[in-house]
């Protein structure tokens, strides 16, 4: 455990970029389902972060056998410096096969080391020095040293893996001063690196792996690579030389079933072992019938986006306060998910560590017409369009959306699309939308980088071409504070600055719930709802 856990400091290129854009819209593919912040009254799902139906008395674990994990999305690469890593996008499947060199507690709110003994910052927080655990090697029987490190590290920049931006920006050198040391010296004080050292930038790869331009998954992590069918399954066996002790199971298969209702009935039949969900209604009827698992609430995944760029609608801030002031979540939830979902416009509602005081834009129809006669009057059509897919869930959301900005004077049009895909091109490649479904998930364990990525002036994931000078400093600010309280005091102004600017329409949060049957043990949670299976075993 790190120094500054101990004090206290832990509560919390085109490829990369379409990736990453798709977890971006794909945790919306189920937008229907789910709402929420905590400035709403209290939802009717009366969920919150955690674990739910604990199992006891599990017994000794049972050696054997394979387990089967249904994902959100379909692993289509095993390259982590080329897909972006999160529970929702290959997390757990690439987490099996190259482990990570921290791993985040969500019960103790603490970074915690795996592929490292340790990592412990300066005083100053502006260097931090992490230790390899001795003897621990790749499946090919090379060692995790502080060479590899730096390699894999410089690799995953060198690919633009998606948050290779946020590491450059932050990181001025790496040092190397014996094989067990990797030496972080930083540019500004970040706690931040914990965090990325626990997602795809701290998934060593293996020097071995790149051969020209083939590329082998080669990793530390407890599993290797059988066979790989991209979008229909992944298969893993386990090793027996993997450092930690050999895994329980003998193999792990990783598929994506299509629909959460699909899934849902996989696991209850026992087709599915363990599954990772987001639709509100199927997240509810698994925790209901009993089954364990552990419930997490990104916050700001539930919203849509409104395109800044000049030209479109959104680039005036009145268009964008109107939507704001028009659209009630409360509402939305109970037309939609009968008042059980998680209802609001907070960046950070009251189930997450970070959440304020400060309250949101509210809602507000006279004050909406107000704004929209304004942006009227200066030349503004009314005119807007709403992209999102042609899915019944996310249709029945965006006619809601459009009864309310039709009831203050917009003429509010929506146009659908086959896919995700077809939405990442759209919002990521081209930009081309005025108005459309997102969410931008901000982990638990430190909001920073999806914030900066998502607002920060040219960020990579900044699809609605946000800019404005005083929230960039304002993110600067948040990148450098290192303790909860100085991070809270700025997510406060965050919040206030977001109230007058509009950065994007916020209707709630999407609960996740990491789920698994009854007879199966020894989940693993870490960050952002990536799950291990290392210890997993099944009886």
């Amino acid at each position: 455990m790190s120094r500054s856990s101990r004090r206290g400091h832990r509560k919390v290129a085109a490829v990369a970029l379409a990736v990453s854009a798709g977890l971006f819209v794909s945790s919306c593919a189920d937008s229907g389902n789910g709402g929420g912040s905590g400035d709403a009254p209290d939802s009717g799902s009366g969920l919150s972060i955690g674990p739910v139906n604990e199992q006891s008395d599990e017994g000794d674990a049972v050696k054997g056998g394979t387990l089967t994990f249904s994902g959100y999305s379909a692993v289509t690469n095993l390259d982590p410096a080329k897909t972006q890593i999160a529970g929702s996008v290959a997390g757990s499947e690439l987490g099996a096969i190259y482990d990570t060199l921290l791993r985040y507690d969500p019960a103790s709110k603490e970074f915690v080391p795996k592929l490292a003994e340790s990592m412990e910052p300066s005083s100053d927080f502006k260097t931090w020095t992490l230790e390899l655990r001795d003897g621990v090697k790749f499946s090919d029987g090379t060692p995790v040293d502080s060479a590899a490190v730096s390699a894999s590290l410089n690799r995953y920049v060198t690919n633009k893996g998606p948050q290779s931006s946020l590491y450059a920006s932050k990181v001025a050198s790496v040092d190397t001063p014996d094989a067990s040391t990797v030496v972080f010296n930083l540019v500004d004080p970040w706690t931040g690196i914990e965090s990325l050292l626990s997602t795809g930038p701290g998934m060593i790869v293996a020097p071995s792996a790149q051969q020209g331009d083939q590329f082998t998954p080669i990793g530390a992590g407890a599993f290797t690579l059988e066979k790989f069918a991209p979008n229909e399954e992944l298969i893993l066996d386990a090793r027996e030389d993997y450092f930690d002790g050999a895994p329980n199971v003998d193999k792990l298969r990783l598929i994506s079933i299509v629909g959460s209702q699909s899934t849902t009935e996989s696991l209850k039949s026992g087709g599915t072992d363990v599954a990772y969900m987001r639709s509100l209604p199927n997240v509810l009827d698994l925790i209901d019938s009993g089954y364990p698992g552990f419930v997490d609430i990104p916050s700001l995944s539930y919203l849509s986006l409104v395109n800044t760029a000049p030209g479109r609608p959104g680039a005036d801030v009145r268009v964008r306060q109107a939507l704001a002031l028009a659209t009630d979540p409360v509402a939305l939830d109970n037309r939609l998910n009968e008042g059980k979902g998680l209802p609001g416009q907070v960046i950070f509602q009251d189930t997450s560590r970070w959440h304020n005081d400060v309250a949101p834009i509210g809602v507000d129809t006279a004050k909406a017409k107000q704004f929209l006669d304004e942006a009227k009057a200066d030349g503004f059509d009314g005119k807007i369009t709403y992209l999102t897919l042609q899915e019944n869930s996310a249709q029945a959301m965006a006619l809601a959306l459009q009864s309310m900005a039709n009831a203050v004077g917009f003429d509010f049009q929506i146009e659908y699309v086959n896919s995700v895909a077809d939405v990442v091109k759209r919002l990521y490649a081209d930009r081309d939308f005025d108005m459309a479904t997102g969410s931008a998930n901000l982990a638990e364990a430190d909001p920073f980088e999806r914030l900066y990525s998502n607002l920060k002036t040219g960020g990579r994931n900044n699809a609605a071409s946000f800019s404005d000078p005083e929230m960039d400093t304002l993110l600067d600010q948040l990148g450098v504070a290192t303790s909860n309280d100085a991070k809270i005091e700025v997510l406060a102004k965050i919040q206030e600055r977001a109230n007058e600017v509009v950065p994007w329409q916020v209707y709630g949060n999407t609960p996740w719930l990491g789920v698994w049957g009854q007879n199966v043990h020894g989940i693993q949670q870490s960050l952002d709802g990536i799950m291990f299976f290392d210890k997993a075993w099944k009886n």
